[in-house]
């Protein structure tokens, strides 16, 4: 990769939960990552960090651009500066 190039930022999608056995809230999960493993890795320990008791999580893939809305695209931003960012909304019914 140049440094002309942008390096693709890693989204990964799931549910977490604050306390065992509460509701899910979705997720996703924005940042920069050599491998699958470590994406996986990174977003766990960030997860916890922020408090979460459980994660499942559903995909994994690479972002194809610059997203359109708030919080991602703030989280997009966030993700290619180095941070982990992490977006939680309520799950439909």
């Amino acid at each position: 990769m140049n440094e002309s190039e942008e390096r693709a930022v890693t989204i990964i999608t799931g549910r977490v939960w604050r306390e065992k056995g509460e509701e899910s809230e979705g997720v996703h999960i924005m940042l920069l990552a050599p491998d699958d493993d470590t994406a996986v890795r990174l977003a766990l320990e960030a997860l916890a960090r922020e408090g979460y008791a459980e994660a499942e999580l559903d995909r994994i893939g690479d972002m194809e651009g610059e997203p359109d809305e708030e919080p991602h695209l703030s989280a997009w931003q966030g993700a290619l500066e180095g941070e982990i960012a992490i977006v939680t909304f309520d799950e439909p019914i």
